[in-house]
């Protein structure tokens, strides 16, 4: 069922694609990305309208926290009760990572089987890829005719880990910057601390086994983060404001940490305390 549903689709998607983009497993890579982010679209679209929901009870939230302050668990029920009435779920952001791993792994599959390089490694591609019948989709490639397929592309050997780091990095760098441009801050104190805890712990979780997958795998990833700035960018969903923290948008490292702001009147005893 595995290889049925995903694993064969993908390695003749890449086999097809590499060979109408002039046998480049990059722009094969590039075009079977945006497909896949075009089949998540609606779980995209869910879950942003879930973000909305969150953004909009805060009020409510702030309420509840200082009317049971002095109460955490009546305030952790009520807090879980308005989430129910509300429809929404805090963790709601992290959906879209976690539904593609079932993905990462049937690509990792793919990339791996499609660079067969040795005997029994093109003896086991063979078993995944379609033979279509003379005359059916004529124009499309005939992925025997392409394998073994080049696998290089500037220092990397897509089939290998990125031998510098610099996709690792990567990785990282524009996961994180993804969810912190896609989650609006939280003025609840558990949603907050557990929002911070998975824009930090998602990215490096991918970043450390991007260390060890194919190249390949890694530039996937990348390129559907980016994908994916430029999809929330056109929904106006991608925000500054979720960046730094801020009500303007305006820099602020602490914020674009994650780390809590401080309150407009404390600033101002702070400065009074200073003067």
């Amino acid at each position: 069922m595995w290889d049925l549903l995903l694993l064969n689709p993908m390695v003749n998607l890449l086999l097809w694609f590499y060979g109408l983009l002039g046998n480049s497993f990059v722009l094969a890579i590039l075009l079977l990305t945006i497909l896949i982010r075009l089949l998540i679209f609606p779980l995209t679209l869910r879950q942003q309208k879930s973000m909305v929901a969150m953004q909009e009870i805060q009020p409510k939230l702030k309420k509840l926290q200082e009317k049971y302050k002095n109460d955490p668990e009546t305030l952790q029920a009520k807090t879980l009760e308005l989430y129910r009435e509300a429809g929404v779920n805090p963790l709601g952001g992290c959906l879209p990572t976690l539904i593609q791993f079932p993905i990462l792994i049937a690509l990792y599959q793919a990339i791996t089987r499609s660079l067969a390089a040795s005997p029994l490694q093109l003896i086991d591609l063979s078993q995944h890829v379609y033979e279509l019948p003379d005359g059916l989709l004529n124009w499309l490639p005939r992925p025997t005719s392409l394998i073994p397929l080049d696998s290089n592309f500037a220092w990397l050997n897509l089939g290998q880990p990125d031998p510098y780091f610099i996709l690792p990095v990567l990785v990282v760098v524009t996961t994180w910057l993804q969810q912190k441009l896609m989650t609006p801050p939280s003025t609840d104190p558990q949603s907050a601390a557990m929002s911070r805890s998975m824009q930090l712990t998602m990215p490096l979780f991918i970043g450390y086994i991007s260390l060890t997958f194919p190249s390949g795998l890694s530039i996937y990833w990348i390129l559907s983060n980016i994908i994916g700035f430029i999809q929330y960018a056109a929904m106006g969903r991608a925000s500054l404001k979720n960046l730094f923290g801020t009500e303007d948008g305006s820099f602020s490292l602490s914020g674009l940490l994650g780390l809590p702001q401080p309150e407009p009147e404390q600033k101002g005893r702070v400065r009074r305390g200073k003067k």
